[in-house]
């Protein structure tokens, strides 16, 4: 099973995706995260990304894309695989298209999840991390038990820098830009699924695997 998970930040793509790997047995992919293992093994595609980002700039598409690519053909890759959040740009995305021809596989499915940008605001906005331990909390959803103190360790809660309501709004601007169009381009290839994401978490998770058993 090979699937693509879409979606503003703050959607619950990463929640579901955990959630739907678990159930499959297939390993979740998030940029970030192959990204930095490539750095930490120091592939030659590793050292070159972290080249740029030790100068403060976006790793191109290219060193992305073939960190994306190795990953997809390794021995932890080939028998499926959940991409979170990637690809952001039609570029990415017909890239890899044309890389899956070439190995003669195919996705199952891209999930799209839809949520309005103020559940986004309220969602991202309301999120605190404890200083000390990492706890997280959410001043709606998880609230600690005494104010801006970690229940865990009794340390001191803080927000983000790009979990403010300033930072947040461009975030969302920027997805709009490079990564919504995405949706019509997997539209015309039969792919993709909307999803409401403002649903229940098990909601959302029974609707995903209903689907998705539709198509094995």
């Amino acid at each position: 099973m090979r699937l693509i998970f879409l979606g503003p930040p703050g959607a619950g793509k990463g929640t579901q995706a955990k959630r739907v790997a678990l159930k499959y047995k297939i390993p979740q992919i998030s940029t970030g995260d192959i990204l930095r293992k490539a750095i930490a093994n120091e592939t030659k595609k590793g050292i070159e990304a972290r080249s740029f980002m030790e100068k403060g700039q976006l790793v191109p598409d290219e060193i992305i894309l073939g960190i994306i690519k190795d990953y997809l053909i390794s021995q932890e890759g080939k028998n499926g695989y959940i991409l979170d959040g990637f690809p952001r740009t039609i570029n990415q995305a017909i890239e890899l298209n044309h890389f899956l021809e070439e190995l003669e596989v195919k996705l199952t499915a891209v999930i799209n999840f839809k949520v309005e940008n103020g559940v986004v605001i309220k969602r991202l906005g309301g999120r605190r991390g404890c200083k000390s331990c990492g706890a997280l909390y959410h001043l709606e959803y998880l609230k600690p038990t005494k104010e801006n103190v970690c229940n865990v360790c009794q340390g001191e809660l803080y927000q983000r820098n790009d979990d403010t309501e300033e930072v947040i709004k461009n975030r969302l601007l920027v997805y709009e830009r490079l990564t919504s169009p995405l949706i019509v381009f997997y539209q015309r290839l039969n792919l993709l699924k909307e999803i409401d994401g403002e649903k229940d978490i098990e909601v959302i998770f029974n609707e995903i695997i209903a689907f998705l058993e539709e198509r094995l």
